[in-house]
């Protein structure tokens, strides 16, 4: 059996699920197909969780009515009979508006495990209708109900035992060979939802894999396949016709957007190679994440953070930045659930880049009872993976550099934001 599982961009639209329908229907053997929400649907949803939590009720309606009626259109234009599938469309927008009715709890990481996921029931269910509309027989799943996780709210960690067990059953592919299910969510043993973290539906295709000893996983996207950079920033990419699962792995880890950090590990401990497709051109080769003995010589790669900051600690007395400070700032930066992109120490400074997060104001304020906090507001992190001289030039010709980074072979530079200008 295979994995396939299909990001937002993939089934943004009608023409989008209609295409998506047919790289599925050419698989011509037993398959889970991976959803994500619709589009830019969990950018809509985190809107409207944050208006909830936050008690702000006409932009909680507005923000409902936008995402209820974006998928309406989506449906109308793919069921030619009118009102096919629109009363349990209807039904699923009902339970969600039922919920926000609910006062919020105090724990906002919660409250979004609960009101996010539907973005990805919404969307595969209206997909599972489609195929079946289409006369392609499939099974609708749950995920929550076999992907089971600890109760670790937005980044929640899989139960390997449990989930092993309940997935097999799940998937046993006796009264069908297509199944449709979520990316991103999960659910406890008390049946509360659940998220993997941002982007996490990469994650749950490799899961699957992992535990279903798939032959591969491939992840459908709107690019050719691994690029040495974004296309909407860069514009002279090259595609990467192979990577290590270790070279796919760092790369995940300096924030490339092509790969979830968390994807490789379950897929390189089974040896299931991931493939990275593109939905515009599904005949293309991709490329292949897998084993790889011996060195591959790759171009430089240029990976890029945007919206950080930059924030430096000093000890009020010019005493040394010990480890018992930089354990406590490690703490408070873990308590907040904050991720460090990138950090520099030196003698009297301890400096760390940071995505722009709700809790770094408080971070800030409980840092700024001991030490000296200085920090950059909006800068961006540049990551040159394999670079040359020639790559650190075009990349910080005429840039504010603001912090370094250079190791054998990875370069950092926390840059002050600016229009990214290449000559052809």
């Amino acid at each position: 059996m295979k994995v396939y599982k299909f990001g937002g961009a993939s089934v943004k639209d009608a023409n989008s699920v209609k295409n998506m329908a047919a790289i599925v229907q050419a698989c011509n053997q037993p398959l889970v197909v991976v959803v994500s929400a619709m589009g830019k649907t969990t950018n809509a949803m985190e809107k409207l969780v944050t208006a909830y939590f936050d008690r702000k009720e006409l932009v909680k309606s507005e923000a409902f009515h936008e995402i209820k009626n974006y998928h309406q259109t989506i449906v109308e234009e793919l069921f030619e009979e009118n009102g096919y599938y629109k009363h349990v469309l209807e039904k699923w927008f009902d339970k969600l508006w039922n919920r926000l009715e609910q006062a919020p709890s105090l724990n906002f990481d919660f409250e979004y495990d609960q009101i996010v996921p539907y973005g990805e029931l919404i969307s595969t269910s209206i997909i599972s209708a489609y195929l079946d509309y289409k006369g392609m027989q499939n099974k609708w799943t749950d995920i929550r109900q076999f992907l089971l996780t600890n109760d670790v709210y937005r980044d929640a960690g899989v139960e390997w035992e449990l989930t092993t067990s309940f997935m097999k059953k799940f998937f046993s592919f006796t009264d069908t060979n297509l199944y449709i299910t979520q990316g991103f969510i999960g659910g406890t043993v008390n049946n509360i939802s659940t998220t993997l973290g941002r982007e996490g539906s990469d994650y749950t295709a490799a899961i699957i894999g992992h535990v279903m000893e798939a032959e591969n996983v491939a992840i459908w996207k709107d690019v050719p396949g691994v690029l040495n950079a974004d296309p909407r920033w860069y514009h002279k990419t090259k595609k990467i016709d192979e990577l290590s699962y270790w070279e796919a792995i760092e790369l995940a880890f300096y924030g490339a957007q092509v790969i979830h950090p968390k994807t490789l590990k379950p897929l390189q401990n089974k040896q299931i190679p991931l493939l990275v497709k593109s939905f515009v051109d599904p005949a293309s080769s991709g490329t292949c994440i897998r084993e790889i003995d011996g060195k591959l010589k790759l171009p430089p790669v240029y990976i890029l953070k945007e919206e950080q900051l930059f924030i430096t600690v000093s000890p009020r007395d010019f005493s040394f930045i010990m480890e018992e400070s930089l354990s406590e700032i490690f703490s408070l930066f873990s308590h907040f659930r904050v991720k460090i992109n990138l950090m520099q120490s030196s003698a009297l400074n301890f400096s760390v880049c940071v995505n722009h997060h709700r809790n770094l104001q408080n971070i800030i304020n409980e840092l700024s009872e001991k030490y000296v906090v200085r920090y950059n507001d909006d800068v961006e992190l540049l990551t040159i993976r394999h670079y040359n001289d020639a790559a650190i030039e075009e990349m910080t010709n005429e840039k504010e550099i603001i912090d370094s980074q250079i190791s054998r072979k990875t370069a950092r530079f926390v840059v002050r934001k600016s229009e990214w200008v290449f000559q052809n």
